[in-house]
């Protein structure tokens, strides 16, 4: 991964309005505010407007876990977004993904993957090289998929993109709980 300059410090929540911190804090882990929502707290607008959308895809769309973090962590690695892949890699991991596994998303749909899970590597490769999905990659994936979840993996794919551009141009530092903070 490419270290990253710190660009946008993180913001102090008690010297945001009380309604700004309320937007930001909605976005707390048992108590803990990420750096990443620190750094947005620059801009509480933005929270408040992209946060829900982000909640979707994370936590309420059709695709399984698995294939969810799958996506996630290809696109994260193809834009060398370090924050984006450490966060997704210790989500991945405490549902099941294996060690293994995060070492082949870094090769792609090269990897030893099934058909189903390259066409997931290769519908980010697509979207990452291409801006759209190439129609045998969408014709693998609707094997399995509904229209819902083809819209899923576009949609994933693409929010995990936009997240990595902003945590990478804005220098996200890693937070203290990941191992990599540590390294």
């Amino acid at each position: 991964m490419i270290k990253r300059t710190q660009r946008i410090p993180m913001r102090d929540l008690a010297t945001l309005a009380a309604e700004d911190r309320e937007t930001v804090e909605k976005n707390a882990m048992n108590g803990q505010v990420f750096n990443i929502f620190k750094v947005l707290a620059h801009h509480p607008k933005l929270v408040k407007r992209w946060t829900p959308f982000a909640g979707h895809i994370l936590s309420k769309q059709s695709l399984p876990f698995r294939d969810r973090e799958l996506l996630i962590l290809r696109i994260g690695w193809l834009n060398q977004a370090e924050y984006e892949f450490a966060q997704h890699e210790l989500i991945a991991r405490r549902g099941g993904v294996s060690e293994q596994d995060i070492e082949k998303i870094k090769q792609g749909p090269k990897g030893s993957w099934n058909e189903h899970e390259a066409a997931l590597m290769q519908a980010a490769d697509d979207l990452y090289e291409n801006s759209v999905v190439s129609d045998a990659t969408w014709a693998t994936l609707s094997k399995a998929y509904s229209t819902e979840q083809m819209m899923d993996v576009v949609f994933t794919i693409g929010q995990y993109n936009l997240v990595s551009w902003a945590l990478n141009s804005f220098g996200v530092p890693l937070d203290d709980f990941l191992p990599k903070a540590k390294a």
